[in-house]
């Protein structure tokens, strides 16, 4: 099986080229990315925590669902694909922002995102890979938000960034 290929963008997200995901991570190039935020009626938000087996950030908490587009997938496309293959439901998306960030990560490896931050409503519960995903859970944003505070190593680098920047858009959906 071919190595997914992430897709490289200059700083206004134009495709400048394509690139094996983990070459692209172990060079630290700026690629294209998105974060899927999945909250309830009760403005909860889905949390999961990534697969132990991932080759970076085994274990942590992180938004619903988070990935790469493929070449000549929109940025919904590539989040409602996503979001069935790792979660295991769909359920319609919004763009909602986008930020570029970089996070080294201590196997060597680097995130460096143009980073598109999509939500969505939904209000069952999972149907998780387990592949993807250890565990999963509701918790309100202000739970989040105080979680982070007090245990921030519980969590991956780019979700306390989305947190931190757009806690405000989050909680007015």
């Amino acid at each position: 099986m071919q190595e997914e290929k992430v897709i490289l963008v200059d700083t206004n997200d134009e495709q400048i080229g394509l690139m094996p995901k983990l070459e692209a991570h172990e060079k630290g190039l700026l690629h294209r990315a998105f974060s899927v935020f999945i909250l309830n009626d009760k403005n909860e938000l889905m949390l999961q925590q990534r697969a132990l087996d991932k080759y970076h950030s085994p274990g942590l908490w992180t938004n619903t669902c988070c990935s790469h587009q493929r070449e000549g997938e929109s940025n919904i496309d590539a989040g409602m694909r996503r979001l069935k293959e790792e979660m295991g439901f769909t359920t319609g998306l919004e763009e909602r922002v986008s930020f570029i960030y970089k996070a080294p990560f201590d196997n060597g490896l680097t995130e460096h995102e143009f980073d598109h931050v999509l939500t969505g409503s939904y209000n069952d519960e999972p149907s998780i890979n387990k592949d993807e995903v250890e565990a999963w859970k509701w918790m309100p944003l202000e739970s989040v938000r105080e979680d982070i505070e007090l245990q921030p190593e519980l969590y991956t680098a780019w979700f306390k960034i989305i947190f931190e920047k757009f806690y405000d858009t989050l909680e007015q959906l």
